[in-house]
């Protein structure tokens, strides 16, 4: 089974993150793509409840709470959408409008209404979503495999993919020695390779426009280094399975991504600290939370850590940066890290929302700036 997601592009976030309405809903709730979505569909309905009961206490009209109802009730009812889903369900809710996301990342159950939606958990699946395409290349077979979290492997059929180096050359085999121009031997074998390696390349990329999911290569050389020479898609990680993936299984190569994907995130979060150690030094680096939000104001975030269980009660001038804190978020006052988050990504810069453990210094935020302040 396709795992199917939605994870929000850029622009989307931006719309979400530029929306101001005194009642926005924000939810989210674990999903079991084995699920026929009835306890996912309990689960909705509690969830909101609990938002038309904040919506009265924050002084939303009647008439707004009848909106919120309806447009939840639709999805609700829409039992073709349960039928299809992922890990986790976000969904965002304004007077007449209801924007959801399915995500291979698995959420708790939470809801918030505010003047803007809450959307650090959904910054957590964008920093590290965990899923992949795994393309097992071999001279005698490919396949494309989806690795998601914590489930079975899927194959996805791919229209026009080529089922061999022989089919894609229309020969019976490459072994073929006959003196045809330059197509004879070892030689000849590799530009075949050459040929079904770009018919691959060609089948595969209508299926993966547009997305940004890291695809993975399983082969052996020297097919590994052919494929890489003509590849097209953007997200074709340096870092591959190695061995004859003929003779491995569709779950053992799932194995095999997952620890790639975790080489990958450790090995990007490990630069990024490095970076900021070297940043610090010239005094291009902050993680006092009052100072970061100064510099999220005035777009000097180049890069931010934000710690995905922070808790930072407070208001953010929108002129100065400047921050007041508070005891509890209440009414029109939010985590002041979720709006330094909101700030450094409209600004352009990339948001990395991670463990404590993960931050320099241990605190709720850390940034790298573009210059020195």
């Amino acid at each position: 089974m396709i795992l199917p997601t939605d994870i929000p592009t850029r622009a989307e976030i931006d719309r979400l993150l530029e929306h101001r309405s005194p009642s926005s809903v924000s939810i989210y709730l674990p999903t079991d793509p084995a699920s026929n979505g009835e306890a996912e569909r309990i689960e909705l309905k509690t969830l909101a409840a609990q938002a038309s009961s904040q919506l009265r206490e924050t002084g939303a009209g009647v008439r707004v709470v009848r909106q919120f109802e309806d447009e939840i009730g639709y999805l609700f009812d829409d039992g073709e959408f349960w039928r299809y889903q992922a890990r986790s369900l976000a969904a965002f809710a304004a007077p007449q409008w209801l924007i959801t996301f399915r995500l291979p990342n698995r959420l708790l159950s939470q809801v918030e209404v505010s003047d803007r939606f809450y959307l650090r958990p959904l910054l957590r699946t964008l920093t590290f979503p965990h899923v992949a395409f795994v393309l097992a290349l071999a001279q005698g077979s490919v396949r494309v495999i989806e690795v998601t979290p914590d489930l079975d492997p899927a194959r996805i059929d791919v229209d026009d993919l080529p089922s061999d180096v022989a089919g894609a050359a229309g020969k019976s085999s490459i072994a073929d020695r006959a003196p045809t121009r330059r197509l004879q031997g070892s030689e000849g074998q590799k530009v075949r390779m050459r040929q079904y390696a770009r018919q691959v390349d060609r089948a595969i990329r209508p299926f993966l426009n547009g997305l940004e999911v890291p695809l993975i290569l399983a082969a052996t050389e020297p097919i590994d280094s052919i494929y890489r020479s003509v590849n097209t898609y953007p997200h074709l990680l340096a870092q591959g399975i190695s061995g004859n993936p003929e003779t491995v299984s569709d779950a053992e190569l799932a194995a095999s991504t997952r620890t790639v994907l975790d080489d990958l995130y450790a090995a990007q979060l490990h630069d990024l600290k490095e970076l900021y150690g070297r940043r610090s030094a010239d005094g291009r680096a902050l993680s006092d939370v009052a100072e970061v939000a100064r510099a999220a104001t005035f777009g000097a975030v180049e890069t931010l850590l934000v710690d995905i269980d922070a808790a930072v009660p407070g208001t953010v001038d929108d002129q100065t940066g400047a921050v007041t804190f508070a005891r509890t978020a209440t009414g029109n006052i939010h985590d002041v890290t979720d709006e330094i988050a909101r700030r450094a990504w409209l600004s352009g810069a990339r948001v990395l929302a991670v463990r404590d453990r993960d931050i320099p210094g241990r605190g709720a935020v850390a940034a790298i700036l573009r210059y020195a302040p």
